[in-house]
């Protein structure tokens, strides 16, 4: 099982540069074995066009190295500490993606304001606190994992229905059910991203999506009616209407 999951983060690991969503080693994605309570990582500063499925590093739910030549990503911490406390979660990315960045740098939430927001994420994606001093000499990537749970619960969000943050000063961080759904969302994000900056640009006015439209393109994909798409049971029944 373990070698067929780092076949997966390796194909994961490989779409962040097709999807422009790094710049040279820049990001990592990684995916857990739930069952054996193990997850596979990208190793760390190993350039895309050199890596391998053989390269994935295995690590323990405590952060220890459990089979790999190459030192796991520097981000191993903070992947550790998500799984550990978002338990239905299956794939991690981290990236410095630009505009997810940008608005990480101005410690600004990603607002809900159109309806490909609303299509991944059910509320505006959260900035996390940036960290203190004392909390990046005492554990940077572990209490960078920390932020993101903190907020998230200190906000009562749902981290499936929101399933990204970003670390204030630092950059964004996504995760799915699986590595490929993780990058699939950490793309979304990015896009996201760059649309919001463009709308508050042009425009001071309030733009914030209805409440009742971000329902609809959420729901309509990940509730227990959902229609979208070829996998749901209504697909059918509903085609023509998308």
């Amino acid at each position: 099982m373990l070698e067929q999951l780092k076949e997966e983060v390796y194909k994961a690991n490989m779409q962040l540069p097709r999807l422009g969503l790094v710049t040279f080693t820049w990001g990592n994605v990684s995916g857990i074995d739930r069952d054996q309570g193990l997850f596979v990582i990208k190793p760390s500063g190993v350039e895309y066009d050199k890596l391998k499925p053989e390269d994935m590093v295995v690590v323990d739910l405590a952060g220890k190295v459990v089979e790999g030549k190459l030192n796991p990503s520097s981000d191993t911490p903070t992947h550790t500490y998500l799984y550990n406390h978002f338990p239905k979660i299956g794939g991690i990315v981290h990236t410095h993606s630009p505009w997810a960045v940008a608005f990480a740098a101005a410690k600004m939430d990603i607002p809900a304001l159109n309806t490909t927001h609303a299509d991944t994420f059910y509320t505006d994606v959260p900035a996390a606190d940036a960290l203190t001093k004392e909390e990046i000499a005492e554990d940077y990537e572990g209490n960078t994992g920390k932020t993101i749970v903190h907020t998230f619960n200190e906000r009562h969000l749902d981290y499936e229905a929101t399933p990204g943050a970003l670390v204030s000063q630092h950059g964004p961080f996504c995760w799915g059910q699986t590595p490929a759904q993780a990058v699939y969302n950490a793309k979304v994000l990015e896009v996201v991203a760059e649309e919001d900056y463009h709308t508050l640009q042009l425009t001071k006015a309030n733009s914030r999506l209805p409440q009742y439209l971000l329902d609809k393109h959420y729901y309509r994909k990940h509730g227990k009616d959902a229609y979208y798409g070829q996998n749901n049971a209504q697909s059918q029944t509903h085609a023509k209407r998308r």
